[in-house]
């Protein structure tokens, strides 16, 4: 028996187009001719392509198909798929508990997960978004835990004087939040140990952590506010009680 281009792309549930194709790069042998110059397919085509079909199914690319023995059981091809799609499941399994995540904190896609599940949109600002945004992409597991954790209590009164500083703010006001503000973080800290060794596990290590986080304060608060971290920052590293700045 033989069969047309058609009739065996219709019994291969495929299209002339693909069939067509298969030949242009190799996977399917050229069928004898009819003498009125019409295609002849066999069997061995119709199980040629229905082979094709079942491998690309389950993920093979044709250049991966043309490389099988067509007589020996793709068995190393098979676990290297099976691994593939391992990965594949794992990563689209983290993404619907995201996408789980992100329904129920709908002003919250610009986050990651972690920081996702702690926040309340409306009560971040737009700095704070973005800041916590990149430290998605620097902190690693422990890092993150460890900001996420603190996000999740209100902010101090003094924190939240730090995000309403205006650019002009003079030097005794810095000054003096500044110093306020220690006692505030060094309560963060004691609450919030993993916020001491925010980068022990950032995959690209504690330097590269430090110079994104610096850029990204410089970048995202104003001249005062930067200022005012500035001086917090050589206040945390002082023993307690010397508060000069």
């Amino acid at each position: 028996m033989a069969w047309s281009t058609r009739e065996i792309a219709e019994l291969a549930g495929t299209s002339l187009r693909t069939v067509r194709h298969y030949h242009d790069i190799g996977l399917l042998d050229e069928p004898e001719r009819r003498s009125n110059g019409y295609k002849q397919y066999g069997v061995t085509h119709l199980v040629r392509l229905l082979r094709v079909k079942r491998l690309t199914a389950l993920g093979f690319s044709l250049a991966q198909i043309a490389a099988l023995p067509d007589h020996e059981h793709p068995r190393d091809a098979l676990r290297a798929l099976d691994a593939e799609l391992a990965a594949t499941i794992e990563r689209l399994q983290q993404a619907r508990v995201e996408v789980a995540a992100l329904l129920k904190k709908t002003g919250a896609t610009d986050l990651p997960l972690r920081f996702a599940e702690a926040d309340d949109p409306a009560e971040l600002p737009d700095p704070d978004r973005s800041f916590v945004t990149v430290l998605g992409t620097i902190l690693g597991p422990s890092g993150l835990d460890a900001y996420a954790d603190m996000l999740r209590q209100d902010p101090d009164a003094v924190a939240l004087e730090l995000d309403d500083l205006p650019a002009d703010a003079d030097e005794p006001t810095r000054r003096d939040l500044a110093r306020r503000l220690v006692p505030y973080v060094r309560a963060l800290h004691v609450k919030h140990p993993g916020l001491e060794h925010l980068s022990s596990d950032a995959p690209r290590g504690p330097e590269h952590t430090a110079q994104t986080i610096g850029r990204a304060i410089t970048d995202l608060y104003n001249p005062a506010q930067v200022d005012v971290m500035r001086r917090l920052g050589t206040l945390l590293a002082r023993p307690e009680g010397n508060t000069a700045v």
